[in-house]
């Protein structure tokens, strides 16, 4: 049985996929609804191009997260193979210190910028304030947070059937 904490970083994983991939598809149709009314109708929506950006930010934040705890990240791992397996620990634990350092810097400041933004709003779209659009900031920076420590404290989960859906490994 895993433990609770790992179990709650299951459910997140499972849920920061799911909207990354919902984000990604979103996008997907809204694009091409903007082409075609500039292109084909002669009169371009408004509100394609910031609401593909707010998506765009949502997957590239909270599918990083996932990517991490997957180990899906680009890595370069040449150097640090070849090390002495108490080195590469060390590489390890330095990236993962990295990484923290990152993600608390990501989330403090995008948590600032959400705050700080929350008066105003976008041309196209007034009734959204910028702030939300950069949640997805203080929300990947910490859901990152929260992978790394489960990491340091419990392992990679990369091998995990639930981060990989039953691919045969």
């Amino acid at each position: 049985m895993d433990p609770l904490y790992v179990r709650w970083m299951d459910r997140l994983y499972l849920a920061a996929i799911r909207l990354a991939g919902t984000a990604i598809f979103l996008m997907s149709l809204i694009i091409p609804w903007g082409v075609f009314t500039r292109y084909v109708l002669g009169t371009g929506s408004q509100w394609p191009e910031p609401i593909a950006i707010l998506l765009m930010m949502v997957f590239t934040f909270v599918g990083a997260a996932a990517a991490y705890r997957a180990g899906a990240h680009i890595a370069v791992t040449m150097f640090t193979e070849s090390l002495p397996a108490p080195l590469q620990r060390l590489a390890a634990l330095l990236v993962d210190a990295l990484m923290a350092v990152v993600s608390v810097f990501v989330a403090w400041y995008g948590t600032r910028l959400c705050l700080e933004t929350m008066g105003q709003s976008i041309a196209e779209l007034p009734w959204l304030p910028v702030g939300v659009t950069y949640a997805s900031l203080p929300i990947g920076g910490a859901l990152t947070l929260l992978f790394v420590i489960e990491r340091r404290l419990f392992g990679a989960q990369q091998h995990r059937d639930v981060v990989r859906f039953g691919e045969a490994h």
